[in-house]
């Protein structure tokens, strides 16, 4: 299984670099049009139109290799006989556990003396309203 990953992977990467290089190797539609006034793209390798019919081509092979190695790594990534089978509302619920109370919570603040506690700090009243919060004259 760790064999055939890493061959798909290797495909995949090399299949990415060969869509790269082709697609800086082809021209932009601008080129075209220098062509058919005369410029020197007439005569290349593969004639005149040939280059972009292959380029292309090339391009569409590598994209579909591409894309088929993606799906196939995340295929294999994908391990199903990791966990139990059923629902997840079917398994036992895990109680957390329950926390002590805090003692000598005065000797873990940093910089505290030892025979020193905390500062208690009284929380303010909850307001019933927000019309007791208008300061009135």
């Amino acid at each position: 299984m760790n064999l055939l990953l890493n061959v798909v992977v290797i495909i995949q990467i090399l299949a990415a670099l060969a869509m790269i290089g082709l697609v800086l190797v082809q021209h932009g539609k601008g080129a075209d049009m220098g062509a058919s006034f005369g410029s020197g793209a007439s005569g290349s390798l593969f004639g005149a139109t040939g280059s972009a019919n292959f380029l292309s081509r090339s391009t569409a092979v590598c994209a579909a290799i591409f894309f088929s190695c993606t799906l196939m790594l995340a295929y294999l990534s994908n391990d199903r006989s990791r966990g139990p089978a059923g629902s997840v509302l079917d398994r036992p619920a895990i109680a957390a556990p329950a926390s002590a109370p805090a003692t000598g919570a005065a000797t873990q603040i940093p910089g505290a003396a030892g025979g020193l506690s905390a500062p208690s700090v009284a929380s303010p009243e909850p307001v019933a309203s927000g019309a007791a919060a208008i300061p009135s004259k």
